[in-house]
Parts: structure tokens; C-alpha cells; sequence
């Protein structure tokens, strides 16, 4: 079962809506298989964004990844990677489509809630990066004939 990195980023925290993300996130069938509050730092957010070093807009990435505390979380689910992207929307909330977590709730580029993994393995190396193996859970949910085909 596919895996995907989800990062709920200081403005959704701040903002108080972590809970109506994650909710999306559920009800779309995907199971949260890990997840912890922290506060990245440099060095950790340097690292989650090296392929965007160089490029004009890094600095205020890593500034704001680390203005506050964010949520990690690890979610499964049949092609979970392209399921979160596609419940995001697009990067700036101006083009991204009504209905998806961008296109509802955020406001702009900049802060634009969430992190989604962009491929499977990128996915791998994301998480990674903010869990240790032990720290995802397998479990089996009751409901899983329904939404895993």
C-alpha cells in the first residue's frame, strides 16, 4: 500500500484548521499511519527542500517552514500520493480548483497550507526524513474492503 508524506505548515496550525484538513484527508479513504507535532528547523527544512535551493523564492520557504510549529503526518491508501495532491489542489491557491484544501482555504502562494510528497519517491525519502520506522503503524482498518477495492 502506497505511502505519502503530508505537512500540515505553520499557517494551517495557526489558523486552526488542521482538524478540517485532516478530515479531508480521511474521508477521502486515506488512513493516518503516523503523525507528531513539531517545530522543524533549519537544518531539517533545508534538507526536506534541497531541490529547491538556489531558486529565488528558497529563503522565505525555510523561513516559513520554521515560523512555527507544523503537523507530519504519514497517510496510506491506494495511489495515496496522487489522492493528497489532488485533495490540495494547486500550489497557488488562486489557480487552484473550489473544493480542494488550497482552493477553499488558502489565501496565497506563499502560505498555502500543505505539503504533499510529489512522487513515490520522493515520499520515501520525505518521511523518512520526519519518521523513524517504528513510529508508523501498521494497522488494519475495518472498513478497508470499502475503500481499498
Amino acid at each position: 500500500m502506497e505511502k505519502t508524506l503530508v505537512l500540515l505548515k505553520p499557517d494551517a496550525v495557526q489558523r486552526g484548521i488542521s482538524g478540517e484538513i485532516f478530515k479531508r484527508l480521511e474521508r477521502k479513504g486515506l488512513k493516518l499511519v503516523a503523525m507528531k507535532m513539531m517545530q522543524m528547523n533549519r537544518d531539517k527544512a533545508a534538507t526536506h527542500y534541497q531541490e529547491h535551493e538556489g531558486k529565488p523564492f528558497y529563503e522565505s520557504l525555510i523561513s516559513f517552514i520554521t515560523s512555527g510549529p507544523i503537523i507530519a503526518m504519514v497517510w496510506q491508501g491506494s495511489g495515496a500520493v496522487s489522492l493528497a495532491r489532488n485533495l490540495m489542489g494547486a500550489t497557488d491557491p488562486q489557480k487552484a480548483a473550489p473544493g480542494t484544501i488550497r482552493g477553499d482555504l488558502a489565501i496565497f502562494t506563499g502560505s498555502n497550507l500543505v505539503h504533499g510528497s510529489d512522487s513515490t519517491e520522493s515520499a520515501s525519502r520525505e518521511i523518512s526524513l520526519f519518521f523513524d520506522e517504528e513510529e508508523i503503524i501498521d494497522y488494519q482498518m475495518t472498513l478497508s474492503s470499502w475503500i481499498e477495492g
